[in-house]
């Protein structure tokens, strides 16, 4: 009894309430410190007031402890003194009186007008609904007709068809802010998964950068600034500056795939505790592959967020700006590679597994010039970035001639393949690569529509990478990498191949799968990436986003609202699943984690900007003019003027 009066005083302001002060962080060895229990005497960086030895702050982490306990997330599943300490930086001042419950039962009512409260473990009971709306219906209209049936059938249906998405809405939103973390008392980001039935997390409970994106901007669209600011300013201070891994540096610049908060004591204090922040560049990651996406993600979204928010200060900063230069100075750091796209290793990106996608795959490429775009913008006008700047549009240029021209395939294109002359040495070959026709595999002459086309996943000397992939292609449209002609053609090909790479669940990450002696070659007989599952042709809900942003960026929305339908009739019923095995994806993946958090957010961002598309130019890149004209004078110059042409752009 006596905690929980401590909880009400607490929770009400009758007793002292310990919050955070500006941020003041402390770097060792890659890890950034918030110290919670503080002395006079430390020579440390303090975020947090001091916990001391009183009744006060034994309540106060029984409190928080409560709150964990309803959903909100903070270190390893392992139950422990630390984690039953950890969920102190929970602020109290933000609650206002409230339990982290009732801020989840806050968000469902204001999500929509006739929000249904959720059960703790994500699943709605559709009798209770349609109980009510029966009653509702019987009510209003006066019951039955004459012959038996419903007067109001057809509102009947509609109306069921409506509280029930509302309902998923609900749903996907008390799972995305259940799986936030918070660090010193501030919402952070949010982890990979958070299903409560599950012993086997993996690294599912850290927070990663590419997969807070769609969570990050859904907060925005709703207005949520406050966590993804967060995010922003602490994923920067992790970005990386000495060396990680068996003595080798990543790079300066390198922004972290993910990172973890831990709550450990205090040395020399029983009852003071201190969050650090816990990053993970790769060395830890199966395969031990550098996230090359991560800093771009982080970018495009810091620009999304000034959009959103209309808060220009953070990219203003001393720190925002220099971590934006790191980036930058990273990716075009120039090396032995003569083309102008990112050379990275397999499993960088999204597709973190062999799948024969390394040297210059087409979903680094989109993320690297939409990066590009993003930071032109918000970089400050002073001379110390005119040389990066000019650096930057001088690759800009290049890059989208190089996709363009060398990615691009159609109709008329593979006719054109297939008649190549190979061996060709001189300024103005035809066959630059030396592409061999028999490379064209037996399945794109079936696959290729008519009208429709798409930019090809990889291309490296002798080696064209045939398969299309969903991310790359999609990105091309939202940052106007691909043209307009080639943005709809591609929305052309998905319309025309909707049964390959929709069927019963959007969307196909790749197609087709590699199968047979090839899968065993190029994966290396991967268990987990068999044929049409997980990254071998297996379909990821979270990829719905994307496609929205594509498909309202060219006024064709009514593409991605097909694929949205598609996705309530099951998503929410299989529990979120984080992706679809087969090729009309109608099993859960069979390694799949349920209650996957960028499942629901990307299906919650759809939603919000087929209901607001106008909030859909917060996130897409305009095609620069300027690029255009650039563009237009590398087509009309001869080859060997070229070399010259480079030059002119650097005057």
């Amino acid at each position: 009894m006596a905690t929980l009066e401590a909880v009400r005083q607490v929770l009400s302001g009758a007793l002292p309430r310990f919050g955070c002060f500006d941020l003041s962080f402390s770097k060792v060895n890659g890890l950034i410190s918030v110290q919670s229990g503080v002395n006079n005497t430390r020579k440390s960086s303090v975020c947090a007031q001091v916990h001391k030895h009183s009744r006060i702050s034994k309540d106060r982490r029984r409190i928080c402890a409560f709150q964990a306990r309803n959903g909100v997330f903070h270190g390893k599943n392992d139950v422990s003194r630390l984690n039953s300490i950890s969920c102190k930086c929970q602020k109290a001042e933000s609650l206002t009186g409230a339990t982290a419950k009732d801020q989840h039962r806050d968000l469902l009512a204001d999500s929509s007008d006739k929000a249904t409260l959720i059960p703790p473990n994500g699943i709605t009971s559709p009798g209770i609904n349609e109980f009510e709306v029966d009653q509702q219906l019987k009510h209003e209209k006066g019951g039955f007709g004459s012959n038996g049936k419903p007067a109001t059938a057809g509102k009947h249906k509609d109306f069921t068809q409506k509280v029930r998405t509302n309902s998923i809405e609900d749903e996907a939103w008390k799972l995305l802010k259940n799986s936030m973390v918070y660090y010193c008392n501030n919402p952070i980001g949010t982890i990979a998964a958070n299903n409560p039935s599950s012993t086997s997390t993996l690294n599912y409970d850290q927070v990663f950068i590419r997969d807070f994106i769609p969570s990050g901007i859904a907060f925005l669209l709703k207005g949520e600034y406050d966590i993804v600011r967060n995010f922003i300013l602490h994923t920067l201070q992790l970005q990386s500056w000495e060396k990680t891994m068996d003595c080798y540096s990543p790079g300066q610049g390198l922004m972290p795939a993910s990172f973890k908060v831990r709550t450990v004591p205090l040395d020399g204090d029983d009852f003071a505790t201190e969050d650090v922040l816990d990053p993970d560049f790769g060395e830890a990651a199966i395969g031990r592959v550098a996230p090359v996406d991560s800093g771009l993600w982080w970018i495009i979204l810091l620009r999304a967020y000034g959009k959103c928010s209309g808060d220009l200060s953070v990219q203003e900063r001393v720190d925002v700006q220099t971590g934006i230069k790191m980036i930058l100075k990273l990716c075009l750091a120039d090396g032995f590679d003569m083309f102008p796209t990112l050379l990275v290793t397999d499993g960088s990106c999204m597709i973190d597994r062999r799948m024969g996608i390394h040297g210059h795959p087409l979903e680094i490429q989109a993320l690297f010039y939409s990066a590009l775009l993003c930071a032109r913008e918000m970089l400050a006008p002073e001379d110390a970035s005119a040389d990066l700047k000019r650096a930057l549009n001088n690759r800009l240029v290049a890059l989208s001639f190089h996709i363009r021209e060398y990615y691009w395939i159609d109709m008329r294109k593979l006719n054109e393949i297939y008649r190549y002359k190979t061996e060709e040495y001189s300024y103005d070959a035809v066959n630059k690569f030396n592409i061999y026709p028999d490379q064209i595999p037996s399945w794109l002459v079936g696959f290729m529509p008519s009208t429709g086309g798409y930019l090809i996943g990889n291309l490296q000397p002798a080696h064209m990478d045939f398969r299309f992939f969903s991310l790359g292609n999609l990105w091309s449209i939202v940052s106007s990498l691909a043209t307009l002609d080639q943005s709809h053609a591609i929305l052309d090909l998905i319309e025309a191949k909707w049964d390959e790479l929709v069927a019963d669940m959007p969307f196909k990450i790749c197609y087709p799968a590699l199968e047979g002696q090839e899968w065993q070659i190029i994966t290396g007989s991967d268990p987990k990436n068999t044929p049409w599952s997980y990254h071998n042709g297996g379909s990821w809900p979270t990829l719905l986003w994307q496609l929205t942003v594509a498909c309202i960026k060219l006024n064709r929305p009514e593409i991605a609202a097909k694929a949205v339908g598609l996705a309530e009739k099951r998503i929410s019923l299989d529990n979120w699943p984080e992706y679809y095995d087969t090729k009309r994806a109608r099993f859960i993946g069979k390694q799949a984690q349920l209650f996957q958090t960028w499942s629901a957010a990307g299906y919650l961002v759809a939603k919000l900007l087929l209901a607001n598309p106008s909030a859909a130019k917060n996130l897409v890149n305009e095609e620069d003019s300027e690029l255009v004209n650039a563009f237009s004078c590398m087509i009309s110059s001869s080859p060997r003027r070229k070399r010259g042409w480079k030059k002119q752009i650097l005057v």
